[in-house]
């Protein structure tokens, strides 16, 4: 396994190449990927004044949920790598509309505490498998909530509970250029977090407590569009950077391999349903280390009185 340093540079190249995709398909992901993050949302029970802190932010979406349920006594933060979905995250979601949301472009790893800390509760949304250096991301994390505050987290478990996945990637990749490495055992990706004792050992040595990790199986259900459902998998997959860059015919083409392979997912005339496995994640912060300088200053994204609404 390559070291933290590797991977995490890795990972600040992907996100930056992969970011137009989740910005094109946004709306989409945030209404079909719903059910992806709705059992840590559920356990969240975010209630108004509360301090949330959004890990794996994207496009903005799940931060304006949280942003909702705690009302204009509470305040949602999210925080992600990618400064450009960041971006689009305020551009979605401006605080003339949503006063108490804050978004940073940064990578938690590097970070003591995330700008806002203390949270009452932090959520995440398919991120956690993601991180370079987990157990650093994790204790940032810990460190950002107050002494008692709950951590509630979604990521997937393995590949065959999830094989609408690889339909997706096997079935585009053919017709492009060449790929991103694909991740090699406990490096990030989708199924980094497949080993549950994995997971547990990374909150723990992160200084999470009562740590729990259930299986849970949702469904994502997608209008009966082949190539748009083909489209929206392989931009927001680790082929979506080589499907942009493209030309348009082996772009038609790689929808059609994929949509080949996804069509044991559908019901003609009716709907895409894509299985996933996840693991819903909880814990609480067991205590807080004296809060410190961020290790490298996060790019802060809100809008000053007056400051133009659609930078």
């Amino acid at each position: 396994m390559a070291d933290a340093a590797l991977l995490r540079s890795r990972n600040a190249a992907f996100w930056t190449g992969a970011a137009a995709g989740w910005i094109r398909h946004a709306d989409r992901q945030d209404k079909i990927g719903q059910p992806l993050g709705a059992p840590a949302m559920d356990r969240i029970a975010a209630r108004p004044g509360e301090r949330i802190l959004d890990v794996g932010c994207g496009c903005g979406g799940t931060t304006a949920e949280l942003a909702t349920a705690v009302g204009e006594t509470g305040a949602a933060v999210g925080i992600d790598i990618a400064e450009a979905m960041v971006t689009a995250a305020l551009q979605r979601f401006p605080t003339d509309r949503y006063p108490d949301i804050r978004f940073h472009a940064a990578d938690i790893e590097t970070l003591d505490v995330v700008p806002g800390a203390p949270f009452d509760a932090a959520y995440s949304r398919m991120a956690l498998m993601l991180l370079a250096d987990p157990v650093a991301g994790c204790t940032t994390i810990r460190r950002s909530l107050r002494p008692g505050g709950r951590l509630a987290a979604t990521v997937f478990r393995d590949g065959s509970v999830n094989p609408w996945m690889s339909a997706a990637m096997l079935g585009a990749a053919p017709h492009l250029g060449p790929l991103p490495p694909l991740p090699v055992g406990d490096e990030p990706g989708p199924f980094a977090f497949a080993d549950p004792a994995r997971l547990a050992r990374v909150l723990t040595v992160a200084g999470m407590t009562a740590v729990t990790i259930t299986p849970c199986d949702v469904a994502m259900e997608a209008p009966d569009d082949a190539d748009a459902v083909a489209e929206w998998l392989i931009e927001v997959g680790p082929a979506g950077a080589a499907y942009r860059a493209a030309p348009l015919a082996e772009q038609a083409s790689a929808r059609a391999g994929a949509a080949r392979l996804l069509d044991r997912f559908r019901e003609p005339g009716v709907v895409y349903r894509l299985p996933a496995g996840l693991w819903l994640v909880t814990a609480i912060a067991a205590g807080a280390d004296k809060p410190t300088a961020a290790a490298r200053p996060p790019v802060t994204h809100h809008r000053q009185p007056g400051q133009d609404e659609n930078r």
